[in-house]
């Protein structure tokens, strides 16, 4: 009885320190390396609500925002994945036809490639930078603004995410609407 009970506290114990004190490690490492990323990018209202999270797209439909890339598991975080169909899938295939459609693209006008797939999980937050300047026009002419404030937006917040070791510029999606909704509030300068 003895070896039992001498064994249950070591097995308590290992779980203890290599679940419970692993866990609270990397989180306290976390904290001080990245407070905001380790609380799951939250962004918040100004009145204190969450909106969202910059690590995780969410749908955008109305005309003056910018839209996400296309998302498998209809932007649900507990779901994410891609779409699992071949690219031989007539599913697939009119999927695309209809993402098409609703950027009314054209031969002479082709949709950047991040605008017309899904990412591999469905939920990636940012876009190409010329994936947003593709949507420039639409949210220019929702907003009534001129095009130029909209593209000096984008260009603003668009980032390397590789620094000087990549050539193409990303942009959060979350992040260049509640600029574009900021910018409308505090009118003409």
């Amino acid at each position: 009885m003895s070896l039992i009970l001498s064994s249950l506290r070591i097995v308590i114990a290992s779980m203890l320190i290599c679940v419970a004190g692993y866990a609270a490690l990397i989180l306290g490492a976390a904290q001080l390396v990245n407070p905001a990323g380790a609380q799951g990018g939250l962004v918040f209202a100004a009145d204190g609500h969450v909106i969202g999270s910059a690590h995780v797209a969410q749908n955008f439909t109305a005309p003056r925002y910018f839209w996400p890339r296309p998302s498998a598991v209809d932007y649900a975080a507990d779901a994410a994945g891609g779409s699992n169909k071949s690219p031989t899938s007539p599913a697939l295939t009119e999927r695309g036809r209809e993402i098409v459609a609703r950027y009314g693209a054209e031969a002479r006008h082709p949709l950047p490639a991040d605008l017309s797939a899904a990412s591999g999980a469905g939920l990636d937050p940012d876009i190409s930078e010329a994936g947003a300047l593709y949507q420039v026009p639409r949210i220019a002419a929702a907003r009534n603004v001129a095009p130029e404030v909209v593209r000096a937006v984008v260009a603003k917040l668009a980032y390397r995410p590789g620094g000087p070791f990549t050539d193409d510029r990303i942009v959060n999606v979350l992040a260049l609407n509640r600029a574009l909704d900021a910018a409308e509030t505090a009118g003409p300068r």
